[in-house]
């Protein structure tokens, strides 16, 4: 086994334009999936390069290092946009997995159930994905395409997450349903970011994960919070049940069946909102 730890992304992009290179962040899926076993044969961990990691502010909103840690984003000094985020990072494993896991790692595992997805696809999150060839941002819509899928191309690396300023605006809210509260596999989680004037909602964004192959956004629901008051949720329950049964594909698992997670959901949606929309 070769293992690469390089300290810049230059050398690593060399690295990863090999045939059958897999690439180590935190290493939190990657070791526990090994079960005892060696390591790929070539082993590229990107946890070296410091420009691959920290919360930065740009022109254009804000940038998120590949490798920073899900310990650093619940630290970090952010806009209450971003508290869902910040909130799910609280809950991604123990205090050990969040100083060691990292938020691209949790995007390219691609699990159904990944904490830190839904919060950043109300953040109309992009991601930079970098090779020798140059730089290209994907949506993270698009970049995730399924159960364990990405868009990654060969020789490919995340290297960063990419916030608009457009998207940072309001409060946010994260909730999570597990058999307990910590160290656990969502049974459903939603967030939830809100743009108020007073009690009236001006712009609604709404991620439900953990309940289909990809987390999903609900464009009828937010297109039904849109002009309404907070305190008025009888407004969007029809609208909430029908984006439910239309656009998430919940399966049956140990974890739970369909119709509780659909039943969980709505649950989880309307104490979201709520939150989000206390000033």
């Amino acid at each position: 086994m070769t293992y690469h730890r390089p300290d810049t992304l230059d050398q690593a992009l060399q690295i990863s334009a090999r045939p059958d290179v897999h690439v180590l962040a935190g290493g939190t899926d990657v070791y526990p999936a090994q079960q005892g076993r060696d390591l790929p044969a070539e082993t590229l961990d990107l946890t070296a390069i410091d420009a691959l990691s920290g919360i930065t502010k740009t022109d254009q909103g804000w940038r998120i290092g590949a490798t920073t840690r899900w310990s650093e984003v619940a630290q970090a000094d952010l806009p209450p946009g971003f508290d869902a985020l910040k909130q799910a990072a609280r809950e991604v494993g123990s205090l050990q997995i969040q100083n060691a896991g990292t938020v691209a790692g949790n995007l390219c595992n691609a699990s159904p159930a990944a904490d830190g997805v839904p919060p950043l696809l109300v953040l109309e999150a992009e991601v930079e994905l970098a090779a020798q060839t140059g730089t290209r941002r994907l949506p993270l819509t698009s970049f995730l395409t399924g159960v364990r899928q990405t868009a990654l191309g060969q020789g490919e690396i995340v290297s960063a997450i990419h916030i608009p300023d457009t998207a940072c605006r309001g409060q946010s809210a994260f909730v999570k349903l597990g058999a307990r509260e910590y160290l656990v596999i969502s049974i459903a989680m939603v967030a939830v970011r809100l743009e108020l004037s007073g009690d009236k909602i001006t712009k609604a964004a709404i991620a439900v994960g953990a309940c289909s192959p990809v987390a999903q956004r609900l464009p009828g629901l937010e297109a039904a919070l849109t002009g309404q008051s907070v305190n008025a949720p009888d407004t969007w329950q029809d609208a909430m049940q029908a984006d439910i049964s239309q656009r998430l594909s919940p399966i049956d698992d140990i974890r739970a069946d369909a119709a509780y997670r659909r039943h969980a959901v709505a649950r989880l949606l309307n104490q979201a909102i709520a939150q989000a929309g206390v000033a």
